[in-house]
């Protein structure tokens, strides 16, 4: 079990940039959503899978840390680890490295549920998705947790004088 699980290396493209010249936002999004799918794939969610059950699985809550901006062009390394989970959720995070420079870019803190297309409500995963979820977790229970997990936004205000 990789610890944490890396996905293939991405490139942020030149169209993906805002008028400030960093990465915009969304495509931040863009580029977890894709490692997120190969994590995910891995256990055995893929498009076959959608297919042959009519499940799939949802986001429920994310919350985004932005670090230190990337560029076109910039290589990133996104590295995902299991928080936790049960019979219908996984608790994740993300996060995104320069690779070449090493440095932390972005966090993304991610709730999942299972979804039964049919009825649109959550649904227990199947035993040998569970099982295979359940190892990643246990191998990643080791890792550390990022500093940004379960942070509370808001602006911190300072008592008066």
């Amino acid at each position: 079990m990789p610890k944490p699980f890396i996905g293939e290396l991405q490139t942020v493209e030149n169209q993906w940039t805002d008028y400030n010249g960093h990465l915009n936002m969304a495509y931040y999004a863009v580029m977890f959503d894709k490692a997120a799918e190969h994590l995910f794939w891995g256990f055995g969610l893929g498009p076959d899978y959608v297919k042959q059950t009519n499940c799939s699985f949802f986001t429920l809550e994310t919350h985004t840390t932005y670090a230190q901006e990337i560029h076109a062009g910039d290589v990133v390394r996104i590295e995902n680890q299991i928080i936790d989970a049960d019979q219908k959720r996984v608790h994740y995070v993300q996060q995104m490295y320069h690779h070449e420079k090493k440095f932390l870019s972005c966090v993304l803190e991610v709730i999942i549920a299972h979804v039964d297309m049919n009825l649109k409500k959550t649904a227990a995963f199947p035993p040998e998705i569970q099982k295979k979820i359940n190892a990643m977790l246990d191998a990643h229970k080791a890792l550390t947790l990022p500093p940004q997990v379960g942070h509370r936004i808001g602006i911190p205000r300072r008592p008066a004088p």
